[in-house]
């Protein structure tokens, strides 16, 4: 029963104590208040101000503080009212109370004008650099709030279309959205009163010292000396005894308003610790520079010296970085907890570690020089690699893990896709790659093959490298090596990375340019977000770019009116995309080198073709099957010893089951059907595949 009773009374405290507060700080402005309750007043003005700070600075996102702006006017308020009391009890007996005479003391001491300087200084610093500082950051914040509203509305709206979330998840995000904008309009109008209040306090001040003046010269009969030095005192008391706690409330407001949401429960406090000393070279760089500055004549050594030194054993006590992310959009964030690493043992840490990452990549402990050394750069080029992709096959690019482990042998680096190794390859520190295919003297280095195509190279020391490239061989370095194979990985990987989520993504961009386009997208009687991921990735298993999104989903929504077979939805939007995709394959003066079928055999196969529940097949003997292949394999290989790609030309029909047929042999090579050729290309036949004459040679027509 106590838990309710609490309850109870803290909810009518707060009905009842809250506006109660706010009445009595307008009496004090009226109402005399003895010395004794001045001091009281004054110092629980300054724990309030203690209070709010500490608060901001612990806060994990500035919506968990969203009352702040409320608490700005009533913080003044109250300031201001103590102000009037001070005044009055100053100007009517020379005497504020305890509180205001100490802190005067402290300033003023015997020298005046010191005190007010001191003074001046402190109003300065608040008035012109934080407060000014945070009301506009309030501005620009409400403001880019307020225009991002709507994608905001839009984005929960798609997920809620999506079956991503639930309709209460959604009203929630909505609810935050929309507190998230009265926070930050609020905050940039509350920032007024911050700014009011430091020019009140420069009057007030001023206020006290003339009157005070005033009052002990012609009516108390003191000095015009001694009248300043007593009342100066208690003006500047006065004026610090209230400056202070606003300035706290104006640092406060400029931490709620320039922090952005914090990922740990330490607050602001936790995310300077992990953020500004989280890397132990700049600490030592640091502390270098500090302990070279000892050394500089004229400049005292024990101070820059203790300094140095504290700065080493922070270092030293730094373990090394050895997870970070590969990204162009999430610079600066938290690391990932590495493997084999201590961690914590709560649920979400145990939990993170079971997620599997789309990208990883691993590399052995003595290349880590590739990341932090003086050859580093790596992961700046794998964030390079991540928008070249993405301008490429038109999606979006997992984030790449990288990090190092020791249990893999040295010079080694592993490439994963979803947990699953893709690839791996050596790149010897101190050594770089080397193609024979140019070279004019033999290479002295240690034989090993080009992890991508497959070509003959050779590892070689670095100080080689130019006389090498002067001979004429083709010269890589390691993170070229490394970042080639990566991009190689991914482009072939493309489908299994492109997740219901990064789907999703591209739906919500697509949404920004053609809203009318998805907002079918997910209905009853329309393609579900499965299907619509089905499909590009489908295009993306052919090397077919998803970047023409819109046309994509023009074409297979109207195509899903009468079949919702994946391979009919990827052939349809193939045909749509058809100038492009024949654009791509052609050379680079519009010429097609095509391989087409024999007549009589096309008509076989497409005689022979079959629907299934997984698609189409063909019902041909495997006999037949290997016939066809080998004699594709012998037309191509001629062709392509003539100097000339080849691309593959079928009934539309065909092609998926033709590309089917080839891929696992020739997964570069390209077969298109015929409706998607473009009209402004030049064709050129040089080869038919026909099974009852596999060894004729190739004709070539030039057209």
């Amino acid at each position: 029963m106590a838990a309710p009773s609490q309850s109870r009374l803290r909810g009518g405290f707060a009905v009842i104590g809250i506006p109660f507060l706010i009445v009595a700080v307008v009496l004090v402005m009226v109402v005399p208040l003895p010395p004794t309750a001045i001091d009281l007043l004054l110092s629980a003005n300054l724990a309030i101000a203690v209070l709010i700070v500490v608060t901001a600075m612990v806060i994990r996102e500035p919506l968990q503080f969203s009352v702040f702006p409320a608490l700005l006017l009533v913080t003044t308020l109250i300031r201001l009212a103590l102000n009037v009391s001070t005044t009055r009890s100053i100007l009517g007996r020379g005497f504020a109370g305890h509180v205001v005479e100490a802190f005067g003391g402290f300033v003023v001491g015997g020298n005046i004008i010191i005190g007010l300087v001191i003074f001046m200084i402190l109003v300065v610093i608040q008035f012109s650099v934080i407060t000014a500082g945070a009301g506009r950051v309030a501005e620009v914040g409400a403001r880019f709030t307020l225009d991002a509203m709507p994608g905001k509305q839009m984005a929960i709206d798609a997920d809620l279309n999506a079956g991503l979330i639930t309709e209460a998840e959604a009203k929630r995000r909505r609810k935050d959205v929309g507190r998230e904008a009265d926070f930050y309009g609020a905050m940039d109008g509350a920032s007024k009163f911050v700014k009011g209040d430091a020019v009140a306090g420069l009057i007030i001040v001023a206020i006290n010292l003339v009157g005070g003046i005033g009052v002990g010269v012609l009516q108390a009969g003191l000095g015009v000396g001694e009248s300043m030095q007593r009342y100066s005192l208690l003006a500047v008391g006065d004026g610090l005894v209230s400056q202070i706690p606003a300035l706290l409330i104006s640092v406060a407001s400029g931490i709620i308003v320039t922090r952005a949401s914090s990922d740990g429960d330490e607050g602001l406090g936790g995310d300077l610790w992990r953020q500004l000393l989280q890397s132990r070279r700049v600490l030592g760089i640091a502390a270098a520079v500090m302990g070279s500055m000892a050394l500089l004549p004229g400049l005292p050594k024990l101070p820059f010296l203790v300094i140095a030194i504290g700065l080493a054993v922070v270092a030293s006590r730094r373990g090394p970085e050895q997870y970070r992310t590969a990204d162009d959009e999430f610079d600066g964030a938290p690391a990932a907890v590495p493997t084999g690493s201590p961690a914590g043992d709560d649920a979400d840490a145990l939990a993170s570690q079971l997620l599997v990452e789309p990208l990883e990549l691993e590399i052995a402990p003595d290349l880590y020089d590739l990341v932090e050394g003086p050859g580093g750069g790596l992961l700046d080029r794998v964030k390079a690699l991540r928008r070249q992709i993405a301008r490429e096959l038109g999606m979006v690019v997992p984030l790449v893990r990288t990090r190092d482990d020791i249990s893999l042998n040295p010079s080694t680096y592993v490439i994963r896709v979803n947990g699953v190794e893709a690839g791996r390859g050596t790149a010897p520190p101190g050594q770089v790659l080397v193609l024979a295919d140019g070279a004019a003297l033999p290479i002295p280095g240690a034989p090993t093959t080009e992890p991508v195509y497959g070509l003959p190279a050779y590892w070689v020391t670095a100080d080689l490298a130019g006389h090498l490239e002067a001979q004429g061989a083709t010269v890589i370095d390691r993170g070229t090596v490394i970042v080639t194979h990566l991009a190689d990985l991914v482009r072939r990987n493309a489908p299994e990375l492109l997740t219901r989520q990064a789907t999703q993504q591209l739906l919500d961009t697509a949404k920004e340019v053609a809203p009318a386009v998805v907002a079918d997208i997910g209905q009853p009687d329309n393609l579900s977000l499965a299907e619509v991921q089905a499909v590009l990735r489908g295009l993306l298993a052919e090397q077919v770019p998803v970047r023409d999104l819109v046309t994509i989903l023009e074409t297979i929504t109207a195509r899903a009116r009468e079949t919702r077979v994946v391979e009919d939805l990827v052939s349809t939007a193939r045909v749509a995309l058809g100038p492009a995709i024949s654009a791509q394959v052609a050379d680079d003066k519009g010429i097609l080198h095509v391989i087409t079928l024999e007549p009589m055999l096309e008509r076989h196969l497409l005689e022979a073709v079959q629907n299934g529940p997984g698609g189409s097949f063909l019902s041909v003997t495997p006999e037949r099957i290997e016939d066809l292949l080998v004699s594709f394999d012998q037309t191509v290989v001629d062709v392509e010893n003539l100097g000339i790609t080849p691309t593959v030309i079928v009934s539309q029909q065909l092609r998926p089951l033709v590309r089917k047929l080839l891929a696992p042999s020739r997964p570069q090579l390209a077969v298109l059907a015929y409706p998607e050729l473009a009209k402004n290309l030049h064709i050129e036949p040089v080869g038919v595949i026909d099974l009852e004459r596999q060894d004729a040679p190739i004709q070539r027509v030039h057209h």
